[in-house]
């Protein structure tokens, strides 16, 4: 596909998927999905080899601007190498790189608020109406992400290996992890979730909590453990920013969960609002505005 000299690309970039749209007068042309590609998290080759992928889908499409809000770009160096790869994809193009949290507020039509992201990672994004931004939490499965899809998983597991150590059963939890793991037993589960090297790969286990939460006391309390993690990030944004904005939850997590949204919300106990458009309605809207 060909476009104008007035055509924007909008690109969220995330750690399970990604998602590029091509909007032209407020008008989509085209819009395309593929695998998830954190700039900070994975190799450069596959980072490049994910997009390059997402983007030939779009065709010949050349636009006039470009924005990506992108996991992992809060750190320089990769942050560098995504606009360098843009860059060389689209040349001539106008080419920005926020981190992803900036395109909720702007998905939202909001110019000021906190943006709650849970999705397989988590971070709160804070925006003052005198322009002052603050970025809480982020910091990666592997140092952070509290209340995120991976953390759940991952403190799934743990509480699964405690049961193990204790002499206890497993458990509804414990079982249903085992099975969505596929292993046999919490010896296995070790080996099985070590040979996990991405964060998409523990995310998609996080469900076996929700699934269990009725009949697994454990199940229950990891729930209402995460809506602590995600309330501190809202809390510790508003600290930071002396600002009592109105607060967007977004990402699959917590859109698609309802036990957590009704938990983090119950916490909240302010004005509220769930994200109505993909992010990528952010990136395109951001470009736009050049």
């Amino acid at each position: 596909m060909s476009s104008g000299s007035s055509a924007v690309l909008g690109l969220d970039i995330g750690g399970s998927s990604s998602r590029a749209r091509l909007s032209e007068g407020g008008r989509v042309l085209a819009e395309v999905e593929g695998m998830g590609a954190n700039v900070a998290e994975l190799a450069p080759r596959t980072v490049e080899r994910r997009l390059t992928s997402l983007l030939a889908d779009l065709g010949s499409a050349h636009p006039a601007a470009c924005c990506a809000g992108s996991a992992g770009a809060e750190v320089p160096a990769a942050r560098k190498r995504l606009e360098k790869l843009l860059m060389r994809l689209f040349p001539g193009s106008r080419v920005s790189v926020v981190h992803d949290t900036r395109l909720i507020l702007a998905a939202a039509g909001l110019d000021s608020g906190i943006a709650l992201i849970a999705g397989t990672g988590s971070v709160a994004y804070g925006r003052a109406g005198d322009g002052r931004e603050i970025r809480i939490g982020g910091w990666g499965w592997l140092l952070g992400d509290e209340g995120s899809a991976v953390w759940l998983a991952r403190e799934t597991a743990r509480e699964v290996m405690r049961r193990s150590d204790a002499g206890e059963p497993s458990g509804r939890l414990g079982e249903a992890l085992l099975e969505a793991a596929r292993a046999r037993n919490a010896s296995s589960l070790t080996g099985r979730l070590h040979r996990f090297r991405e964060p998409r790969l523990w995310a998609e286990l996080a469900h076996v909590v929700f699934d269990t939460a009725d009949v697994d006391p454990g199940a229950d309390a990891l729930i209402e453990l995460a809506a602590d993690a995600l309330t501190a990030l809202v809390n510790r944004a508003r600290e930071r920013l002396s600002f009592d904005g109105p607060v967007v939850l977004a990402g699959g997590l917590l859109l698609h969960q309802a036990r957590l949204e009704s938990a983090v919300r119950l916490r909240l106990g302010s004005i509220v609002v769930r994200l109505e458009e993909p992010p990528v309605a952010g990136a395109v809207r951001l470009a736009e505005a050049g």
